[in-house]
């Protein structure tokens, strides 16, 4: 059994790993690159993942754990509402905790180079757009854009509230912004002081 200190260490390794690898893809991040994010040595590094072929298998063990976790939130709710609203709140949640995670797992939603696409990343994405009902071996439908835009947002609205420190006071909005982007309409009446005048 791993230790705390060692599991959390891990942890933090990982997701910085794979906010690089979303960033510049795999090729394109060396271990080096990723023992300076983490603030360790190379050797620090290597002592963790031996290689980076088994930080990257270790990156992707996360992700795909990760998108079977929000689907298991929501597969037994009917589609609609309730289960957008809940799919979003997981998602969310995931992405307050581990930014860079699902900074990778919904990457293959805005890549356009099929020769850049990971067959394990794409699979982890349809397995996000799933909890949402959307199959992308279907043509595109309104309901497939509004998914993925919603996506989009929740993805760089919570890169925002981290870089704002600012999770928590966020976390009802950007819940109802990407509710909205949904086509559900707004979640309820901005409070007074969010009006516009």
């Amino acid at each position: 059994m791993a230790r705390p200190f060692r599991q959390q260490a891990d942890e933090s390794i990982l997701d910085s790993a794979a906010a690089l690898f979303a960033r510049r893809g795999f090729a394109k991040t060396s271990v080096q690159d990723v023992a300076d994010a983490v603030g360790l040595s190379k050797a620090g590094l290597l002592h963790h993942f031996p290689s980076k072929d088994a930080l990257w298998g270790a990156v992707l063990e996360q992700v795909r754990s990760l998108g079977e976790r929000v689907l298991e939130q929501v597969q037994d709710m009917p589609a609609g509402p309730e289960r957008d609203r809940r799919a979003l709140e997981v998602l969310l949640d995931a992405a307050f905790g581990h930014p860079g995670l699902v900074a990778l797992v919904l990457d293959p939603l805005t890549l356009d180079d099929s020769a850049a696409r990971v067959p394990e990343l794409d699979a982890v994405a349809d397995t996000a757009l799933r909890a949402f009902g959307v199959d992308r071996t279907v043509p595109v439908t309104e309901r497939s854009v509004r998914v993925v835009g919603a996506l989009a947002a929740l993805a760089v609205l919570t890169l925002a509230a981290h870089a704002e420190d600012q999770t928590t006071a966020w976390r009802q909005h950007i819940v109802a912004t990407c509710f909205d982007a949904l086509g559900h309409g707004s979640s309820g009446s901005l409070p007074a002081s969010d009006q516009e005048t």
